[in-house]
Order: structure tokens, then C-alpha cells, then sequence
């Protein structure tokens, strides 16, 4: 039996029950309330007669009292007024349609007897009819009865039309039952179900793309996220394979998640790789009663999360959602991502004086601008250095523990979080193959020399066997700053660093990310981007001819002020953009108990207040400051919807921002505006590079990017597209694992021969 009739079946039986429960009580309360309105009438009829009657029965006057009795025998449902004597023998009467008072003598007598009135509901000439007896006194003693007939017929009649009127609405809500039913199931489970159906056909059989509007009703939702899961993955398998043909047939050799899992499977036979990084890729937070899974913003997470998917491993990071302690095991560990576990993920806890020295304090007050040349004074306190020593072991014990049972096992630490940590874990696994890459710049000698714990940095550092930059000048400066601090051999032709009989390989590997390139046409490009456009007019509350978007942490080291000048002084030099052209700024807040990470805030939105007071118009702002976490998701509508994006930070390691906003653009449109302190400038010639602190010339690289003629965009973008394509994160990968474990085995065979 289908659904739909078993459901209606339900529906139609739980309707009658309770609708026949219903009309039953109403019955019974509408029989009772007639009937009590017949005794009321009765009871004031015979009271009105009772003192009349008395007297001319005492009088013995039978043709008065006969009149009285006509008179009163005309009333409403009245058939009959009797007066009996005290033996019950009938006096006088009126009753023009009963003709006999069946077991009415038992009724008067029983009425005079116990001196009270009686009512009751009786059958007389095949007629419903309501009694009422009620004795009459002479000096009180009893001298007749009284006895009032009304027709209760109608009663039956009024229960009967409810029983009937409960029926038509019985069927009348059967049939809207029915009808609702079969319409609710057919547009909300049925229709929505066979879409998915369909769709998901669609796809496996290559006949449209991911992008449709899927059911996300409460009974569905896990039904249509599954499905949207696996059509995801199955698009990607097939984009994949499809990818994969085409490079065999070019001899190319592009990097995929695919073939870097079969050469590190190959290279470092089926080892796990070991992860470290500070901040986590997944995070657990409370929202309200639930917990919700959310990605960490920033690069790293954007560059190492594909790695570890497509190799598994394990990745050791601080454990800093308010629920993650929640949902991990005894070990602190869970599988990563939630909807396709791929690698696992082991969280670390730290107090919050902990994380106040090491991260804040020592990492963020000091290491972080001592690196980023951007005037901002470093901070080194001994508290900060002690818990900086104290969590960089914490981490410690943790890779030592996971490695405990493998042999000669791979290493990759993230950051100047732990400069201690390759020391710590060779100290004690000194098979191990430990590689540290630096995200942020290295300074040269003279600044580094800043920091009072200098050499124990460095001696931390070289106890990996490969350090990584994103470009040479990093590995350059670091090179100079070990030769400066420490007695140690520089080799610049190997770009190695030798020391008590160690050996540490310095190399660059410029970062990137996962190049997602699926095969869809030209025209479903431009309706993806259209649809992105719409969403961020309604964002940002407005349309506009030209967007502009910045995407940061707010960070100092990023240019936005300088970015804002140089935005405010557009408007001044090209008066016409007014009105056409909006900036949108995607901040996310950032360390903020700091206090030059408060004042910056504060400084960003004065900044902002102050450009939209000079130039705000009706209906148009010149620039949007929408300070939140955004996922990735909602920075790609941005990119996708931006005629340009700003990337001015004023020193950094790589910024991804630039790469991201390059590889989401399918359409291969917008211009990219890239400072040239940023790594990313190095390898993305094809951008508008500026100098961020030259509002000038970032003024007219706007007015450049919107009045580029587009086959010069289209030609850019394609030369940036490509490049990412070949320079991906999965060759990123690739390159620093093959150093880090080749570099070992040249070890061994030095020391063998």
C-alpha cells in the first residue's frame, strides 16, 4: 500500500473518532439543555396556576375553573394542562392530542404523596412528551395535582440534526483531508524527493552541474544534504578522472589530490604525516542548544586542509572552540571533515594564562611584528617567553606520543608558534624527519637581533631538517641571522646550515591552494556570477555599477587604512565613479584584547565613517565595512561579484587573499591589485602591482582596473589561472615532504660512507 493512502487511511480514522467523540458529548449537552429549559417552563407555568387552581377547587367551581384552564393550554409546546383531585381522579383538562394519560395516576399520586414536584420524560401517543406534576394545598393539606404536558419531540429532532450535521462536516473535513493531504505530500516529500532523484540522475550521468536549489525543509534537510554530499563528490570524482585524461593526453604534469597521494604513498611508503599547527581547521562552537562544526578563516587552513584530505595523517592543533573539548575522545582526537572523514584531527588544551604568554604575549606582541616591518614596536616579556617554552612542549609530548610506535616518521610544524618545537622532538626521536615552514617574513639580522632570546630560537629552528620560506630573500636573511648569532657553517651553494655535526636544508616553497576546476560552460559561469552579484547587492543593501573588495584578519600588517586613503582619494580624483563605484571590506576581527589590534579597530571605522560622511549620497555608500567571520562560501559570492580586489598588505609572508581571488574566478574577469611586500607578487606578474604606502599610485591602479578594456582582464586573469594551476598547494605539498624525506636518507649515506 503506497504512503499517501496509508497516511489518508490514518488521518480519516483519527478525524472520525474524534469527531464522533465530539458530536456525542454535544448531543448529550443539548439534551440536557432542552430538557432543563422544559423544566423551567413547566415549573413557572404550574406556579403561575397553582394559586388560581387551589382556590377555585376549594370554591368547587368547575366552570371557572375550566375557563382558567383553556386559557393557559394555548402556550408555546404546550399540549395539556390537567387538574386532578386528591384521589388522582381527572377534573377538568386541556388536550387536544392526547387522549389517554397512561400510568399518569401513578405520577400524581407519587407527586401528592411526597409533596414535591416531579418531572419526566414519557411516550404518550406515540409523541415525545416532558411531565411535570406538582401537588395542590388547602390549608396544607393536599386537595389535587396539577399537571402541565409539553411536546419534547422537538428534541429529538434537534439531536438528530446534529448527528446529521456532524456527519456532512465529518465528510466535508475527510474530503479536505484528502485533498491537503495528497497536496502537502505531493509538493513537500514527493515532488522535493523526486527532484533530488532526478537531479542527482543528471549528474551521474553528466547531464547538468552542482548548482540547484535543493529541498531544505526539516524532514528532508539530512536527506538533502546527503544527497548534495554525494553528487558533490561524485562531480569531483568525475572532474577529477576527466582533469587526469587530459593531462596524460598533454604530458602535462599538473599536481592533483590524487596523484600527490599515490607519490607520497610512494615516497614515504603509506607513513601517516604529521601536522602542527596552532590554529585548528575545524572548530566546535556552541550556537544556542547545538553545536556546530565551523572552518577557521586564514591561509593556513586554506593550504594544509586539502593536504592532509588527500594523504590522512594527523593534524596536532590547539584546541580553541568553546566546545571542542566536547566532542573530541580520551586522546583528545576526532575524524576530519564531519560530512567525509578524511585524516584526524588531535586538539591540544592550554589555560587561558597559557595562551595569554605564548599566543598573545610572546607570538603576536613580539615574534609577529619583530617579523612584519611595519613600524609597529615589538613587545618581549619573560612571562611570555616562559609559557611560550611551556606550550611549545605541551606540543611536544603530544607529536611524541603519536609517533611513539612509528618508525622514521614525517614531521610538518606551521609557524612561528613554535620555533622551540623541532629541537624538543628530535632531542628525543632523532629518526624523526622534522620540517618547519615559516608563514610570515624573516627579518634581516639587524632587526632580529631585537629579540633577547634570540640564539634559543634559532638553536630551536636548525633542529629541523628542512626550514621553508615562501621566497628566497626570507631564506636569505635567515641564513644571515644563523651566521650572525651562532657559530655555525653557511653553505650558500646548497643553502644549508651545519652544526654540531646537523644538517638543515633552507629552501623556499611558495604556498598556494587547492585549484578547483571543474568542467562547466561558459553560460552557467555567468549565471553563477550574475547570482553572486544579486546576493551581495542585497548584502551590502544597494546596487552599484563597480565593486571593489578587500578580504582580511584586521591586522596591521595588511594596509587597510592605507587601503581606505587610497580609496577615499579615488573619489576625490575621479569624481565621476561617485554614485557607481562601492568598496566592500570583509574584516574579521583579530586578536583583539590586544591593544594595537583595538586601536586599529577603531581606527578602521573611523576611517570608514569619515569616507562615507565626505561622499554618501541617497541610496549609495562609497565604502562597506562588514566586520565578521565570513566563511568561505560567502567570501567567494564577494570575489565572484568584485570587479576588483585589493591585496595591499605591507609586509607579508604570501597572502593568499590574492590567489583565492584569482582561482574563484571562473569567469576570468576582475583585476587583481597586489602589493609588492607580498609574497604572492613574486609569482603573480599579471596583477597591478603597487606600493601600498603610495596612496597615488593605488588611486590610479583603481581607476586602471575599471577602465581596463576587457580582453587586456581576460588575458591577465588567464596568465594568474594558469599559473596557480601548475604552482597549486598539492605541488606545495609535494616539493617540502620530497625535501624533507630525501634529505634524511643523504644523511644516512653520508654518514655511511
Amino acid at each position: 500500500m503506497k504512503i499517501t493512502v496509508k497516511l489518508i487511511l490514518a488521518l480519516v480514522f483519527v478525524t472520525t473518532l474524534v469527531v464522533s467523540i465530539f458530536a456525542y458529548l454535544q448531543m448529550e449537552s443539548e439534551r440536557d439543555r432542552l430538557r432543563n429549559e422544559l423544566d423551567i417552563r413547566a415549573s413557572i407555568l404550574a406556579e403561575s396556576l397553582q394559586e388560581s387552581v387551589q382556590e377555585l377547587l376549594h370554591l368547587k367551581s368547575p366552570v371557572k375553573l375550566q375557563r382558567l384552564v383553556n386559557r393557559f393550554g394555548t402556550k408555546d409546546r404546550l399540549s395539556g394542562v390537567v387538574v386532578f383531585d386528591s384521589l388522582g381522579k381527572q377534573l377538568e383538562s386541556v388536550n387536544t392530542n392526547i387522549t389517554t394519560l397512561p400510568d399518569s395516576i401513578t405520577h400524581i399520586l407519587e407527586s401528592i404523596t411526597q409533596s414535591e414536584g416531579r418531572f419526566d420524560i414519557v411516550k404518550l401517543g406515540g409523541k415525545t412528551m416532558h411531565i411535570y406534576s406538582t401537588p395542590l394545598f388547602l390549608d396544607n393539606k393536599a386537595i389535587g395535582a396539577l399537571l402541565i404536558l409539553h411536546d419534547a419531540s422537538y428534541i429529538d429532532t434537534r439531536i438528530q440534526n446534529i448527528w446529521r450535521n456532524n456527519f456532512f462536516r465529518l465528510l466535508v473535513q475527510t474530503l479536505m483531508i484528502i485533498l491537503t493531504t495528497v497536496i502537502v505530500f505531493r509538493f513537500t516529500i514527493a515532488g522535493p524527493i523526486t527532484q533530488v532523484v532526478k537531479w542527482m540522475k543528471n549528474i551521474r550521468t553528466g547531464k547538468t552541474n552542482l548548482q540547484m536549489s535543493l529541498p531544505r525543509g526539516d524532514i528532508l534537510k539530512p536527506l538533502a544534504d546527503e544527497a548534495a554530499l554525494l553528487a558533490k563528490s561524485l562531480s569531483i570524482a568525475r572532474s577529477k578522472a576527466e582533469e587526469e585524461a587530459r593531462l596524460r593526453l598533454q604530458t602535462e604534469s599538473i599536481w592533483t589530490s590524487e596523484r600527490l597521494k599515490e607519490y607520497i604513498r610512494q615516497e614515504i611508503n603509506d607513513k601517516n604525516l604529521i601536522v602542527v599547527s596552532n590554529r585548528e581547521p575545524y572548530m566546535h562552537i556552541k550556537h544556542g542548544s547545538n553545536i556546530e562544526c565551523i572552518v577557521p578563516a586564514g591561509g593556513l587552513v586554506t593550504a594544509l586542509d586539502p593536504v592532509l584530505k588527500a594523504c590522512g595523517g594527523v593534524w596536532i592543533a590547539q584546541g580553541s572552540g568553546d566546545a571542542d573539548q566536547e566532542i573530541v575522545d580520551a586522546n583528545g582526537k576526532l575524524l576530519v571533515p564531519p560530512e567525509e572523514p578524511a585524516y584526524s584531527l588531535r586538539r591540544v588544551f592550554i589555560s587561558k594564562e597559557e595562551e595569554e604568554g605564548y599566543y598573545f604575549g610572546f607570538s603576536n606582541e613580539g615574534i609577529w611584528p619583530l617579523c612584519h616591518i611595519t613600524h609597529t614596536r615589538p613587545e618581549f616579556r619573560l612571562e611570555d617567553w616562559i609559557d611560550y617554552q611551556s606550550v611549545n612542549q605541551k606540543f611536544a609530548d603530544a607529536v611524541l606520543d603519536e609517533i611513539k610506535d612509528q618508525k622514521e616518521p614525517l614531521v610538518l610544524i606551521q609557524d612561528y608558534h613554535f620555533a622551540l618545537l623541532p629541537l624538543l622532538i628530535k632531542s628525543k626521536r632523532p629518526d624523526a624527519h622534522v620540517a618547519l615552514f615559516w608563514h610570515i617574513p624573516w627579518p634581516n639580522p639587524e632587526v632580529f637581533g631585537i629579540c633577547p632570546w634570540k640564539q634559543e630560537i634559532l638553536l630551536g629552528l636548525l633542529g629541523a631538517d628542512v626550514i621553508g620560506f615562501h621566497i628566497q630573500f626570507h631564506c636569505n636573511n635567515f641564513l644571515q641571522t644563523s651566521n650572525r648569532f651562532l657559530e655555525s657553517k653557511i653553505n650558500w651553494e646548497q643553502f644549508t646550515v651545519e652544526r654540531r655535526g646537523g644538517t638543515t636544508l633552507v629552501k623556499p616553497f611558495p604556498i598556494s591552494i587547492a585549484f578547483k576546476n571543474h568542467s562547466i560552460s561558459e553560460t552557467e559561469v555567468l549565471q553563477q556570477n550574475d547570482s553572486s552579484r544579486e546576493v551581495v547587492y542585497k548584502k551590502i543593501g544597494f546596487k552599484v555599477k563597480y565593486i571593489g573588495v578587500g578580504v582580511d584578519r584586521i591586522d596591521y600588517t595588511k594596509g587597510i587604512v592605507e587601503r581606505f586613503r587610497a580609496v577615499e582619494r579615488f573619489f576625490e580624483k575621479y569624481p565621476e565613479y561617485i554614485g557607481q563605484f562601492t568598496f566592500v571590506e570583509l574584516g574579521a576581527p583579530s586578536r583583539t584584547h590586544i591593544k594595537r589590534y583595538h586601536d586599529l579597530i577603531a581606527e578602521v571605522e573611523e576611517m570608514v565613517d569619515k569616507i562615507k560622511w565626505r561622499f554618501q549620497i541617497k541610496d549609495w555608500q562609497p565604502i562597506i565595512f562588514l566586520k565578521a567571520h565570513h566563511n568561505h562560501e560567502q567570501i567567494n559570492l564577494f570575489y565572484k561579484a568584485a570587479d576588483l580586489c585589493m591585496v595591499t598588505s605591507l609586509h607579508d609572508g604570501m597572502n593568499l587573499v590574492a590567489k583565492e581571488f584569482v582561482v574563484a574566478r571562473n569567469d576570468e574577469d576582475g583585476v587583481l591589485i597586489l602589493s609588492q611586500f607580498a609574497g604572492a607578487s613574486i609569482e603573480l606578474q599579471d596583477a597591478l602591482i603597487v606600493n601600498p604606502y603610495d596612496v597615488e599610485e593605488m588611486t590610479n591602479s583603481i581607476y586602471v582596473s575599471l577602465t581596463m578594456a576587457p580582453k587586456e582582464k581576460k588575458e591577465r586573469m588567464q596568465n594568474m589561472r594558469n599559473l596557480i594551476r601548475e604552482r597549486n598547494v598539492y605541488r606545495w605539498a609535494a616539493n617540502l615532504i620530497t625535501a624533507l624525506s630525501r634529505i634524511r636518507i643523504q644523511n644516512k649515506v653520508e654518514e655511511n660512507v
